[in-house]
């Protein structure tokens, strides 16, 4: 663990702050699933479920989800959430992480990805939203995409349901 990253109990840190748990190492599925579960809190809290995890070398350094609705924020989507969450980090730790999120990436997280040197993005979905990953993989970025079942359901139904704040999330006109 990255000694910036560290809370009092030496874990990973939430959106407020609070330890991500579990501890240990986690691969790509444990990590999606955590980043599933910021999302589920987001659209509990009425906004929009999308969430994300940003790991080194095995370790969950932060998560985060969507706070655009919860925040009345024009920047806070999982991705950058998640990376506020992380804090400052030098160069030489982004240029080993690796950004999980729940949904492809948009244009803005998707140069917050590039703007750190970000090598490595895992989607767990691309169907409802297939946001920058051929720009990713241009600037040489290696795209894993899960096609997560489950994370394509949760945002299907919640576009579903509020087709407007989607619309808005995306920067798409009603």
């Amino acid at each position: 663990m990255i000694a910036a990253m560290e809370t009092d109990d030496g874990g990973a840190r939430t959106h407020d702050g609070g330890p991500v748990g579990g501890g240990g190492h986690v691969g790509d599925a444990g990590a999606l699933a955590l980043a599933v579960a910021e999302a589920r809190a987001g659209r509990a809290e009425g906004g929009i479920p999308i969430g994300a995890a940003l790991v080194v070398d095995g370790e969950v350094l932060a998560v985060g989800r969507n706070r655009r609705v919860q925040d009345g924020s024009a920047i806070r989507h999982g991705e950058t959430d998640c990376l506020e969450n992380a804090g400052r980090l030098p160069a030489r730790v982004y240029a080993r992480a690796t950004m999980v999120t729940t949904l492809s990436p948009c244009d803005m997280c998707t140069g917050a990805i590039l703007l750190y040197n970000i090598p490595r993005v895992v989607i767990g979905e691309n169907r409802t939203f297939y946001g920058g990953e051929d720009l990713l993989r241009a600037r040489g970025v290696e795209v894993v995409v899960v096609d997560d079942a489950g994370c394509a359901a949760m945002m299907r139904e919640f576009i579903a349901e509020e087709p407007g704040l989607w619309n808005e999330d995306i920067g798409e006109q009603d």
